[in-house]
């Protein structure tokens, strides 16, 4: 398939001329102009496409060309597209693509679509698949590759570059031939620069880095991007942990693949939304999914309403404390969720652990204080200011202090604590935060007013 690099504003012009030329009946230009498109932009299109037009636009790519696609897709779009594809298909689209990317895909089909699609692969393609699913999720193991070039330590310089001219072609991102003994074990690597300027009568040994040290296959993906970001590399051999023995690769390619879903997790989880979410799915499956949230977000809300509740006689004797009940909760709530982000964030990078997690809610309830004093104060003056009312504007300010001082702690506890118990932080740390500050703003406002004005 040609390459064919298109900007953003390219591509909506392509998706224009394919949209139209799809409504004049056009399939044979649809199918030429496709012909001509990379596979990410044409993964992009499919994404961006409501659900007919997209049916029809995978009808008409290249049976060739599916697999390089389904790698650029979405989840929740490349699971649709599978499903309606018959097990030929499938195996024909699984020649050719990574390991990792085929044991995903595998993974995502029902036992009898999976067992039909083993069937009509070839044995090759076969033992790649039942390797790769031997590994569990989201591990180094199940994204990495199998097309590693290894050497033996006491080879010639001379004799890998004719054996590499000779082979013609390697795999992508390959910066370093990994050097292992006979039986597999990793003893170091070579870098692509080095065999290329150093002394051709030198042996392997004396220019291989034996520093080079394997990922686990069984360590998090989410550890491996970490080490890929600190270190800079460009790929990494997976080792199996026991024996050192070289099992394949990890190249950043799949590492930024990696980085982007953690991103989109955590941002459309704060929001009680999965990352693989189909922006152009259909209607009824859509409000399901958020229904779910919504439902709890329904009962952390009344909630918060039965604290309001309980001080009925109050709001309805100062119709001012009404009005400016608001105040507090909205002040707590932003104050958490700044908290709240900077420790997920330190939590998905690795920064936060056992070590430091203490001084860390520490340092966030002293912030929560110490914001809480200085805005408790400036709100004092703008109620007495505006109101006249000294008493009001205190209560104001006493439960503002309270509430940014929980809120800074809840901020960097909730998170922590959600982690420990194995609960995605992103996914239910912003919904438990804001029931929190809701009603500890509301209680110790509306109970300072109770205590004070009724009293």
């Amino acid at each position: 398939m040609p390459i064919e690099v298109l900007d953003s504003e390219t591509t909506d012009q392509r998706l224009n001329q394919l949209t139209q030329a799809l409504g004049s009946g056009m399939f044979v230009h649809v199918r030429s102009m496709l012909h001509d498109m990379a596979a990410s932009d044409i993964a992009f299109i499919l994404e961006s496409s409501p659900p007919r037009t997209r049916q029809v636009l995978w009808q008409l790519i290249d049976q060739e060309h599916t697999g390089e696609i389904l790698d650029e897709l979405g989840e929740e779009l490349k699971d649709t597209l599978i499903t309606q594809m018959s097990p030929e298909r499938v195996a024909k689209a699984a020649e050719g693509m990574d390991t990792d990317d085929l044991a995903y895909i595998l993974r995502s089909l029902p036992d009898s679509v999976f067992n039909q699609v083993l069937q009509s692969m070839t044995a090759q393609d076969r033992a790649r698949v039942e390797q790769a699913l031997s590994y569990p999720e989201d591990t180094a193991g199940s994204i990495m590759n199998t097309d590693t070039v290894t050497v033996r330590p006491d080879v010639n310089v001379d004799v890998i570059l004719r054996y590499l001219r000779i082979r013609g072609e390697l795999p992508d991102a390959t910066d370093t031939l990994y050097v292992v003994d006979k039986r597999d074990s990793l003893l170091g690597g070579v870098r692509i620069t080095d065999l290329l300027t150093c002394d051709p009568n030198a042996s392997v040994r004396e220019i291989m880095n034996d520093d080079l040290e394997g990922i686990p296959v069984a360590m998090d993906d989410g550890e491996v991007a970490q080490l890929f970001e600190r270190h800079d590399w460009v790929s990494a051999p997976v080792v199996e942990e026991e024996t050192n023995r070289l099992l394949g690769r990890i190249t950043i390619d799949d590492i930024v693949d990696v980085i982007r879903e953690d991103a989109e997790h955590s941002m459309m989880g704060m929001a009680g939304m999965d990352d693989d979410t189909d922006t152009f799915g259909p209607v009824v499956k859509s409000t399901l999914r958020r229904s779910l949230w919504l439902t709890i977000n329904l009962f952390a809300a009344l909630l918060a309403a039965s604290v309001s509740n309980m001080f009925e006689n109050t709001l309805e004797q100062f119709a001012t404390i009404a009005i400016l009940m608001t105040i507090v909760p909205s002040m707590g709530g932003v104050a958490g969720n700044q908290t709240l982000a900077l420790v997920i964030r330190g939590i998905a990078l690795g920064q936060i652990g056992q070590s430091n997690s203490r001084w860390l809610i520490g340092k966030e309830l002293a912030i929560g204080f110490l914001n809480g004093l200085l805005w408790s104060m400036l709100v004092f003056a703008a109620i007495w200011l505006w109101k006249g009312d000294i008493a009001l504007g205190g209560l104001i300010g006493g439960a503002m202090l309270i509430n940014m001082t929980v809120a800074g702690l809840a901020g960097a506890s909730i998170p922590l604590l959600l982690k420990k118990f194995n609960v995605d932080p992103a996914l239910a740390g912003g919904m438990v935060l804001t029931t929190v500050t809701d009603v500890i703003g509301l209680f110790a406002f509306l109970g300072l007013a109770t205590l004070f004005l009724l009293h």
